[in-house]
């Protein structure tokens, strides 16, 4: 019997650093972002919209949108040190997402608040995978695409994480997750240098969302976008939903 796929894709990205020890006060927070698209508009939208953009600003399409590279204007970005310049890349960038048609889950740790509370912490990678994947799965079943397997796409990060996120991920997936039921979810670990457009959408989405959760009056363009796309229950609310802050 041939193994049946669904039609979704779902690209995951981090910003911050998951790690307890020495926590940055100026950005105290763990992101998780869960891009959920049907595979036939990541085709035919965001693949070509992404290397269009790259084919303007660049010459090719074998440059990767790092968030942190173009807000500091280094390596490919250095282009960018001109205030013009920078708000024409980002605009045309903010168009893009906006045209987008994507769902997105989102988890954000505040990392001070879940230390003080727990004794002993979980990794907050780990925690945060664990609401995330039970969002999307809520998005999937609102949909009706939440029987057939689903390739969930993170990127490396090295030997031993990678099989700490595996252990967990399979660990969410047999069962221990809210509702106690089988998710039906794959792993794929892609390089950090496999130029995945929807790897790089979750990493230009991950850190405006957290910086909208440490400083709400804070103007934020991004999120205003960013915002329209959270996955939202059936009386339109996404906090919570499509948005879990912890704790």
């Amino acid at each position: 019997m041939t193994k049946r796929f669904s039609d979704y894709l779902v690209f995951v990205d981090e910003s911050g650093d998951h790690g307890l020890e020495t926590i940055d006060s100026g950005y105290p927070v763990f992101v998780l972002a869960f891009c959920v698209f049907r595979k036939a508009d990541y085709m035919q939208k965001l693949v070509p919209a992404l290397q269009n953009f790259k084919f303007r600003h660049f010459g090719h399409d074998q440059v990767i949108l790092h968030e942190v590279d173009i807000r500091r204007d280094r390596g490919d970005f250095a282009f960018l040190k001109t205030r013009e310049m920078k708000e024409q890349f980002l605009g045309e960038l903010s168009d893009i997402v906006n045209a987008m048609p994507f769902t997105l889950v989102t988890t954000v740790i505040n990392k001070e608040l879940y230390k003080q509370r727990y004794h002993d912490p979980a990794n907050p990678y780990h925690v945060a995978l664990g609401y995330g994947l039970e969002r999307v799965f809520y998005c999937l079943r609102s949909n009706g695409g939440h029987m057939d397997r689903t390739h969930v796409i993170v990127e490396k990060r090295g030997k031993k994480e990678d099989a700490e996120l595996e252990l967990e991920f399979r660990r969410v997936c047999d069962g221990a997750n809210y509702e106690g039921v089988q998710l039906p979810f794959d792993i794929v670990f892609a390089d950090k240098k496999s130029n995945s457009p929807g790897l790089q959408l979750a990493d230009l989405i991950a850190r405006p969302v957290g910086m909208k959760v440490l400083r709400p009056e804070q103007a934020n363009r991004a999120y205003e976008i960013i915002e329209t796309k959270f996955y939202r229950n059936h009386n339109g609310r996404f906090q919570g939903w499509g948005l879990k802050c912890f704790p």
